[in-house]
């Protein structure tokens, strides 16, 4: 079976508002699974990973994705052999068609990298009961309340956030910062937007944010060449420091900072790490908002090989170590670490609650 269906935005829109409010899950009966290995074998469980526009390579949320099932791959919970990765074509209209693919090759665990996987997973995992599916920053599970075989990966992006707001409005010295997205309208990003702005507040709450989108589609999160040219437009605005959620086409920032000769805040992976093949871009990245995609593709996969899989929602924050902040450029002051660690431990108290829409 092939299909293929046009992503259906005006749905995701007011389905994502959704997933922040859900969680737990129920571990379903006859889930696809079995133990794990013994003596450091591989169990035989077989998993396909199916990454999202902008494929390998783009140094932040695929290659997050895949950082997972190759730890897993390393621990020995699966054998490279028994494991596929299908990446989507430029425009995503390949996105269903992957996952079909790898569920009609009886792939026990299919994982959707990325929340544009959410409709056409819905539709397509009863058809697959024996069957597992995942779906970083999915929302199937609130497409179709009576899967159970699906589960949603959803991260508390905003709490992230918040930390690398302090971060920057620490840093800043022009009292100006930017906050540059990737696709606008579905609630996620602006989730980013959100935690940053409420970080920067917290700090420096006579500081002016700047904000661009790149674009509407999931195509905002392919274009760096647009995330440069907004990048440098902020910068020639006043702002010294600039936080991206904008996928590949965050690459676009670190030119533009570069060039700029000022700051840049990274997203999904250690950035400043990933860069280290170019130090001229390197050294400008000050921290990264980390969002353990990995953690949460490696604990799926985890699940499927225990037998213990769980659909629902399930959610990583910072108490979950499912977020948190980079700190591996010495750049990145001791007074600026104990600021953030603060608010780490105090919104994990519950004595900080971060906001998940912006205020403005």
């Amino acid at each position: 079976m092939r299909i293929s269906r046009p992503g259906r935005l005006a749905v995701a829109v007011s389905l994502l508002a959704l997933v922040a409010a859900a969680c737990g899950g129920a571990t379903p009966e006859g889930d696809a699974g079995g133990g794990g290995g013994e003596d450091g074998e591989a169990a035989d469980v077989r998993i396909g990973l199916a990454l999202d526009v902008g494929g390998l390579g783009d140094k932040s949320f695929n290659d997050a994705g895949n950082a997972g099932l190759q730890q897993a791959i390393e621990e020995g919970l699966v054998s490279e052999e028994n494991t596929d990765l299908l990446e989507a074509n430029q425009t995503g209209s390949n996105r269903d068609e992957n996952i079909v693919n790898l569920a009609d090759q009886g792939y026990d665990l299919i994982i959707g990298v990325g929340f544009a996987f959410s409709e056409g997973i819905a539709e397509i995992a009863p058809d697959y009961p024996d069957q597992s599916f995942a779906i970083v920053d999915g929302f199937a599970n609130a497409v179709n309340e009576e899967l159970t075989n699906v589960a949603d990966l959803t991260f508390k992006e905003h709490e992230g956030s918040y930390l690398v707001g302090i971060a920057a409005g620490m840093q800043t010295e022009t009292q100006t910062v930017g906050f540059l997205g990737g696709q606008e309208g579905t609630g996620l990003i602006e989730k980013f937007q959100a935690g940053y702005e409420a970080g920067v507040q917290s700090v420096c709450p006579d500081c002016e944010i700047l904000v661009e989108y790149i674009g509407d589609s999931t195509q905002a999160f392919v274009d760096p060449t647009r995330g440069e040219a907004l990048s440098a437009s902020m910068y020639d605005d006043g702002a010294d420091i600039i936080y991206h959620a904008a996928g590949q086409s965050g690459l676009g920032l670190f030119a533009a900072a570069a060039d700029a000769d000022q700051w840049a805040i990274g997203v999904d992976s250690d950035q400043y790490e990933v860069l280290a093949d170019n130090p001229e871009q390197q050294e400008h990245i000050l921290t990264s908002m980390l969002k353990r995609v990995d953690t949460a593709v490696f604990d799926a996969i985890q699940q499927v090989v225990d037998g213990a899989f769980e659909s629902g929602f399930q959610v990583f924050g910072l108490a979950e170590e499912g977020v948190d902040y980079a700190d591996s450029n010495p750049e990145l002051s001791d007074e600026i670490r104990a600021e953030m660690d603060a608010a780490k431990e105090a919104i994990i108290a519950g004595e900080i609650t971060v906001p998940e829409e912006p205020q403005g």
